[in-house]
């Protein structure tokens, strides 16, 4: 195992300006509101704490204004003890905004993304990255960015021999020479959709849509299920690993990105795939039980004390 997991992110920082409604309005309608927030997040963001939360020494590639949501970034990162060396800022282009309405009944989320100045990275910021990038365990991107942007950081990490997760969110489609660059592939159900041209509504369309995906050239494939897990598609593990179910639902946001954070940390510490698919189903299981994104992201130890658990109840089970 190695004494010092290292994984990059390259993503998106937003301000998250959250909106709690009964419902989601309708085009042309007000609502009242139940409750505003304004915390950190975007996908890229969320997934470098979750990381660093997880144990791993994490780096962050990534552009801020020069405005009143930046020092919202800086002082989280400094806080998860993320290193902001390729964290630029762009004083002529706004931090990245998520603006999010969130069901205050069921928890669930509907968001508008406004990349600002992240909007502006380039291969150039890459390439600054690239010692870093070359002394990674794990690289990891979405799709937040500039698909050029996206791919040229994938690449580069390919090119290094690091593994690559890719979680293509927002969904998009991505050309077919992406593919074979991408180690860990972790779409949820309608992005797993968008990409196979198809349906994934069920555990054997998640089967269905994880082959397509393998054919294609990705090493290892985890489609994200909510509330049941991920079913994963890889060379040593075939199936279903369960999601961690909580007491209660506060809201979904940050989810997926509190999964691939958790597994990136695992497999930069040499975790097998199925291992650090649990431990991603735990920290993303334990986000939803608090609001928002990165501030509902737990800590390693909590995550342990949750796993230990949950080892013991099933021994005591199978005996």
């Amino acid at each position: 195992m190695a004494l010092n997991p290292s994984v990059t992110v390259l993503g998106l920082f937003c301000a998250d300006l959250i909106s709690r409604t009964p419902r989601l309005p309708a085009w042309g309608e007000t609502l009242r509101g139940r409750g505003f927030s304004l915390m950190a997040g975007g996908k890229g963001s969320n997934q470098a704490v979750a990381a660093a939360r997880q144990g791993a020494s994490v780096a962050f590639i990534s552009r801020l204004g020069d405005d009143a949501f930046a020092p919202l970034a800086r002082s989280l990162y400094a806080e998860a003890g993320i290193d902001m060396t390729h964290v630029g800022t762009d004083p002529a282009a706004p931090t990245g905004t998520a603006t999010i309405l969130v069901d205050d009944e069921i928890g669930d989320n509907a968001i508008v993304i406004d990349p600002g100045a992240c909007q502006n990275l380039t291969k150039a910021d890459i390439d600054a990255a690239q010692s870093v990038i070359a002394g990674s365990a794990i690289f990891v991107s979405q799709l937040e960015l500039p698909l050029e942007i996206c791919r040229y950081g994938i690449e580069t990490a390919h090119q290094h021999g690091v593994p690559v997760i890719l979680n293509p969110a927002p969904g998009q489609v991505i050309p077919e020479a992406m593919y074979p660059l991408i180690d860990y592939l972790t779409p949820n159900e309608s992005e797993a959709a968008l990409l196979v041209g198809g349906t994934v509504e069920t555990l054997d369309d998640a089967r269905d849509a994880a082959s397509i995906l393998r054919k294609r050239g990705v090493g290892h494939v985890l489609i994200t299920l909510g509330a049941q897990g991920v079913w994963i598609n890889s060379p040593s593990f075939e199936g279903l690993v369960p999601a961690i179910r909580v007491d209660s639902v506060v809201d979904t946001i940050g989810a997926g990105d509190a999964f691939n954070g958790g597994l990136a940390a695992a497999l930069a510490e040499g975790a097998t795939l199925e291992a650090a698919a649990r431990r991603g189903c735990a920290v993303a299981g334990l986000s939803v039980a608090r609001a928002g994104a990165a501030p509902a992201i737990p800590m390693r130890e909590v995550v342990d004390a949750e796993l230990m658990r949950r080892n013991n109840e099933k021994g005591c089970a199978d005996q």
